[in-house]
């Protein structure tokens, strides 16, 4: 929590720097605008068919220009989105569009799909809870289906497709049956699930804040709300559009999507509706969150205005009387009484315990 200001300031004035850099170049450009968050590219390669599946990581571009794949489906993942003569020569060896190649380096798109007629651009967003800060950060996923390949473009290492790869590799499910397309829904929902994890995890921080903020607000309480209202905005602007892309996909003609893997896409996009409202709905409790806050220290104010009003209530009578008694005047009652001084102390005693008997009926004193 304490770099998260750092943090962001310097993500801004990068994304600065690389946008300025972009400025009258020609469209299509090769230059990366994004934080570099790998030393080196790193690609891996996935060829499979019903009954055989082979991987390759390539260290090189000469090791990758001179393999030939030999299997129907090839999966061809990349981490690492700075170097841009890699992806150039992918560019070149599958005839990506110069447009294409642009997006997959501007790592602040937003979800989208476009159809190149031989092949599907899609674009989407990874988000992931940071272990130092505990905050949420997110990372541009992008995905490119033809009709026999798959790529996908990563700015760092996830994990997040590792499941894939191990029912690739025990030939589980369907996922060797059905081809690429059934390998880019499987992609795609992997990256919905993820959201169900950081929603939860939002929930989660949002209980809790709002227990404590029941409980004890402070006003370093509102630096959490703000943060909470940025996270999911942050989503919003993801999962908002990502439904718009899968919706497509449901609807699109079959040159990409064969009718047996459509179904497995309409679940995808019920998941997506579905993280949608769970995200509404810890929109909806964290905007509230401002208005419990305010209400619990106004709340605070008032019990301890009315403890202090209270406690000089029980006072003032014993003011009055001994005010009474040190005025200047020779002939007075009680003054000349031997237990003058006695009689007004418990006068003063008598009313200041009727007051808190009163008060303490009238549970204003606890």
């Amino acid at each position: 929590m304490p770099n998260s200001k750092p943090n962001r300031a310097r993500a801004r004035a990068a994304k600065r720097l690389s946008n300025a850099a972009k400025v009258g170049m020609a469209p299509g450009a090769l230059i990366h605008l994004g934080e570099r968050k790998t030393e080196q590219a790193a690609i891996t390669l996935i060829e499979y068919g019903t009954g055989e599946i082979i991987e390759h990581r390539f260290t090189s571009l000469a090791d990758s220009q001179g393999y030939q794949p030999r299997l129907p489906v090839l999966w061809l993942n990349v981490h690492g989105l700075h170097e841009p003569e890699v992806m150039a020569e992918i560019g070149h060896r599958f005839n990506l569009h110069p447009l294409v190649l642009e997006d997959i380096l501007n790592t602040d798109q937003r979800p989208k799909v476009d159809d190149y007629g031989d092949y599907l651009f899609l674009v989407a967003r990874f988000f992931e809870v940071e272990t130092q800060s505990g905050q949420i950060g997110s990372d541009q996923v992008s995905i490119i289906l033809g009709r026999n390949f798959v790529l996908t473009f990563q700015e760092r290492p996830s994990g997040r497709f590792d499941p894939i790869r191990g029912r690739l590799r025990q030939d589980r499910g369907q996922i060797r049956k059905l081809g690429a397309d059934y390998l880019a829904y499987s992609l795609i929902d992997a990256v919905v699930d993820r959201y169900f994890t950081i929603l939860e995890s939002i929930g989660e921080r949002t209980e809790e804040l709002e227990d404590m903020m029941l409980a004890n607000p402070r006003p370093g309480m509102l630096h959490s709300v703000h943060q909470l209202k940025r996270e999911t905005l942050s989503l919003r602007r993801s999962i908002w559009p990502l439904r718009e892309v899968i919706n497509n996909l449901t609807r699109a003609d079959d040159r990409f999507f064969r009718p047996e893997t459509r179904p497995y896409l309409r679940d995808v996009y019920d998941h997506t509706v579905h993280a949608i409202e769970s995200l509404e709905a810890n929109r909806d409790v964290i905007a509230g969150m401002l208005d419990i806050y305010l209400s619990a220290v106004s709340n605070r104010v008032n019990q301890e205005v009315r403890a202090l009003t209270v406690v000089a209530i029980i006072f003032m009578p014993a003011t009055l009387i001994s005010g009474i008694f040190g005025m200047n005047f020779k002939l007075m009652p009680l003054l000349d009484w031997p237990s003058g001084f006695l009689v007004a102390i418990g006068l003063m005693a008598a009313v200041a315990t009727t007051l808190s008997i009163v008060f303490w009926r009238r549970r204003w004193l606890k």
